[in-house]
């Protein structure tokens, strides 16, 4: 499987690298856009990307680059890079070979340079959302049936769970990684969950169930490293294990978004709010977060060390995205709001309960209808049990030892179309808490609140 795994990569990747060295010829037709206005930096490639098309093959080639700099706060202060190349190839069948409903689907990613939040930061919502260890890695792999004039889909292969679920149109801007899948997730879950950068087996169906509501469910893999002990990302730097030996997570996740009554409040051309309400389920073994096989606390040196072990996790999440006042002729444009909500048991989970939200104008300035600026918080508090265990730290001869409550995050980002294929976004993030309000490594101090300055640029190929 792992040699399968390596040769789809290659290929996705060297195919989209030849196809974006294709040079552009001249457009002749008066229809065509301009450099500053195409989608694509490369263009058309002569019209081989059109050709293509045609045929049913669809490319998606982008590069995101960003420098971040730590200015206050943390382990120690430092500026780094990263970059993220993505390689997408679909295939539509219908167009291809008349195969009605069928789509195919590949992403891999050639991955370099570090994050702020592994080296400096030590905060539990990474800074970046294409933060990852480098390397090239194959994401997600699937093939997708739609039924019944698209009513049911149904998709097979390895999925990532955040592509579909839990996603806030709102929280999209921003670039902090909680505002994809949420810190809960990420840090409940055993290897972060499937999702970036690491997707694993599963299935998903979704169902339109009326005009205003959908339902989607799936269940994965439940550990992207698979029965293996450690980091998943170290363990499976190819995103090729597929692994069915991580026990088994599912999610459900109840879709309503409203129609848009021209004489309503979301009319004159705007958005229609979207409601959103979810659960999500593990079947694997977890560590108590307070307590040791025997009962006692784990900060009892009789305890061992050794956690009790807590059969099953389970959380429940909601998502609201509400526009507040449409502007422009974009049907985005204007201001909006949205909030998460999320919980999980605290006997078994670093975070019991977790919630953000902010505002997005897209559209802010009027000589930049395109732009779109926006402020979000973001809010993890520790569960009673990992606080508990600080405490008794404390009591068994730590006293330096902090009690973990809350990670509390600030982003404020303004995204600008610079042409019709990048992106300039300059980023400030405000840190509290880094960890929940953990110690420096080696030392009784801990981690002082971050701000992080940034800028990222996102280029389509």
């Amino acid at each position: 499987m792992r040699m399968v795994g390596h040769v789809l990569f290659r290929t996705t990747l060297a195919l989209a690298t030849a196809l974006a060295c294709v040079p552009a010829r001249a457009q002749q037709a008066a229809d065509q856009p301009g450099f500053w206005d195409r989608d694509g930096l490369t263009g058309n490639w002569g019209g081989l990307r059109g050709r293509l098309a045609d045929n049913g093959v669809a490319l998606n080639l982008v590069y995101v680059g960003e420098v971040f700099g730590l200015t206050q706060g943390g382990v120690k202060r430092d500026t780094v890079g990263d970059g993220r190349f993505e390689a997408t190839v679909e295939l539509d069948a219908q167009t291809a070979f008349d195969w009605h409903g069928l789509l195919f689907h590949a992403t891999a990613y050639g991955i370099h340079g570090h994050g702020l939040s592994r080296c400096c930061l030590q905060n539990i919502a990474t800074v970046s959302n294409i933060e990852a260890l480098p390397g090239d890695r194959l994401f997600t792999l699937w093939a997708q049936q739609a039924l019944w004039d698209g009513q049911v889909s149904l998709r097979v292969g390895q999925l990532a769970a955040d592509d579909e679920f839990v996603t806030s149109r709102g929280a999209a801007l921003f670039v902090n990684g909680t505002f994809g899948w949420q810190a809960i997730t990420g840090a409940d879950l055993p290897g972060g969950g499937p999702a970036y950068p690491l997707a694993t087996p599963g299935a998903r169906v979704q169902v339109s169930a009326t005009p205003e509501l959908t339902v989607l469910g799936a269940v994965f893999s439940g550990n992207p490293a698979g029965s293996a002990i450690g980091e998943a990302q170290a363990l499976d730097p190819s995103g090729t294990t597929f692994s069915f030996s991580g026990d088994v997570f599912t999610i459900v996740e109840a879709q309503y978004q409203p129609a848009v009554d021209e004489g309503g409040p979301w009319g004159n051309g705007g958005q229609a709010p979207v409601f959103k309400l979810g659960a999500w389920f593990h079947g694997g073994p977890f560590s108590d977060e307070h307590h040791a096989a025997g009962g006692q606390t784990l900060a009892d040196p009789s305890s061992g060390g050794v956690p009790a072990t807590r059969r099953n996790d389970w959380g429940v999440y909601g998502v609201a995205d509400v526009p507040l006042w449409h502007t422009g002729d974009k049907p985005d444009g204007g201001l909006a709001a949205f909030l998460r909500l999320a919980g999980a048991p605290a006997d078994r989970n670093l975070i019991a309960f977790y919630a953000d939200g902010g505002l997005t104008w897209k559209g802010l300035l009027p000589a930049r209808a395109d732009d779109t600026a926006g402020l979000a918080v973001a809010y993890a508090q520790i569960g009673s049990a990992a606080a508990g265990l600080d405490q008794d730290y404390r009591h068994y001869g730590r006293p330096y030892y902090p009690v973990r409550d809350h990670e509390l995050l600030v982003e404020f980002s303004y995204q600008a179309v610079v042409a019709g294929w990048t992106t300039l976004q300059p980023n400030v993030q405000y840190v509290a808490h880094p960890g929940g309000n953990v110690l420096v490594p080696g030392r009784t101090t801990p981690v002082g609140d971050g701000l992080v300055l940034g800028l990222r640029t996102s280029v389509r190929l």
